[in-house]
């Protein structure tokens, strides 16, 4: 009798840590659909000038960083995107895709959204990417959010208004983004106030961050001149909300 309680009290100290513990959470990276700016560190860099091994040794660092807080790790997908990919994913990144997405894929990530599924929808002016190949706006169009004209704005620099994402206005990186319509703003360029950073609660817990500009989701904290712009606060909002899920 003695040897069964020492047993169980061996096996309730076992379990007691579990217990505490969090389960980590899964962002999946899109790889397969012509990302320009965002690879696997561990694969060979495309030969197209930006970004370089060194950068994309560091933008990975820097997300691994954010990530950290939220008790989360990155997966990268290099095949097609498979409903079976998304449900083992708390977060899905589409960063500047240079390919459409087919409609399986679409109807893939529709259905991992409406099942509770969270995404950044990262896109860039023409120079990276062409909207008009991407059919991105197949994906947020049933949620009241498209990719509009490349901005009018020929200034460097935007802001954040203290909100839900940012709890303080940040000056952030931008120069040359794509307009948003829909959701609701939270990030705008420094001329035309123009919005290029939107959020959106959706059913079942989902939550959608679409941005018309990378430059902060490549941690590129200096440009042209200017230092101090504040990705990294500002990524560390953009995360954090989207992983409450």
């Amino acid at each position: 009798m003695k040897t069964i309680s020492i047993i169980c009290l061996i096996a309730i100290f076992c379990i007691m840590p579990l217990r505490g513990q969090k389960e980590e959470k899964i962002v999946l990276m899109d790889l397969a659909h012509g990302q320009r700016m965002w690879n696997d560190p561990k694969q060979p860099v495309p030969n197209i000038g930006f970004p370089d091994s060194t950068r994309i040794q560091y933008i990975n660092e820097e997300l691994s960083k954010t990530l950290k807080p939220n008790n989360a790790k990155v997966v990268f997908l290099k095949d097609r995107i498979t409903y079976n990919d998304l449900k083992r994913g708390n977060l899905l990144v589409l960063h500047v895709p240079s390919l459409p997405y087919s409609k399986k894929e679409v109807k893939n990530i529709k259905k991992y959204l409406n099942k509770g599924g969270s995404m950044l929808l990262v896109m860039e002016a023409d120079y990276w990417t062409d909207l008009g190949k991407t059919n991105v706006n197949e994906i947020i169009e049933n949620h009241g959010m498209q990719y509009g004209a490349q901005s009018r704005d020929t200034l460097v620099g935007g802001y954040t208004k203290k909100g839900v994402i940012t709890p303080r206005e940040l000056n952030i990186t931008y120069e040359l983004g794509r307009s948003i319509e829909g959701g609701t703003p939270f990030a705008f360029n420094n001329q035309t106030d123009e919005a290029f950073g939107v959020h959106k609660n959706l059913q079942n817990e989902s939550r959608i961050v679409v941005l018309g500009d990378a430059m902060c989701s490549l941690y590129m904290t200096e440009w042209k001149g200017v230092e101090g712009y504040k990705c990294h606060e500002f990524m560390d909002g953009i995360y954090k909300w989207l992983l409450q899920n």
